[in-house]
């Protein structure tokens, strides 16, 4: 092999592995598309939980800023405001942020002897939306919350 063949074929395989291959390229578009809310989702999370119960949009406290800064990590605060005893309690509270790429943010279930049904998470926003707290007691209903948040830029694509 002459020192010329040697130079070419080099210089040849170092351009091919340079470009990227159209396996790559398609995996590159992906998290854009990824990254879209998907209201189906969010309408599908909503309606597994609530089921056929009927909900009453008074009981349950949630506790956001208006204006979240950081839309990596917004506080939220969630807090059942009714009396919780061994016969009436909290069995679960989910968060949904409506329009992030996956809708349910978080899941807690409850006990009897939990005592309280609260909780304080910060959230990943995609951009400015509603954000959504359900809460399913142990006689069947279902409490609702719900508040709208401004973020800066998104959270979700950083």
């Amino acid at each position: 092999m002459k020192r010329r063949d040697f130079v070419v074929r080099g210089a040849s395989l170092g351009g091919a592995l340079a470009l990227p291959s159209p396996g790559a390229q398609a995996q590159a578009q992906t998290p854009a598309g990824a990254l879209a809310p998907d209201p189906g989702s969010f309408r599908q999370a909503l309606q597994d939980f609530v089921g056929g119960a009927s909900v009453v949009e008074d009981g349950l406290l949630l506790d956001l800023p208006s204006l979240g800064d950081n839309p990596a990590a917004v506080p939220v605060k969630l807090r059942v405001t009714r009396p919780i005893s061994e016969q009436l309690f909290c069995e679960e509270i989910i968060v949904l942020a409506e329009l992030n790429p996956v809708p349910l943010v978080c899941r807690f279930r409850f006990t009897p002897a939990t005592g309280s049904a609260e909780a304080a998470i910060r959230v990943r926003l995609s951009q400015s939306q509603t954000i959504h707290a359900l809460a399913r007691m142990s006689d069947g209903q279902v409490l609702a919350a719900r508040q709208e948040v401004v973020v800066g830029s998104g959270g979700c694509g950083m």
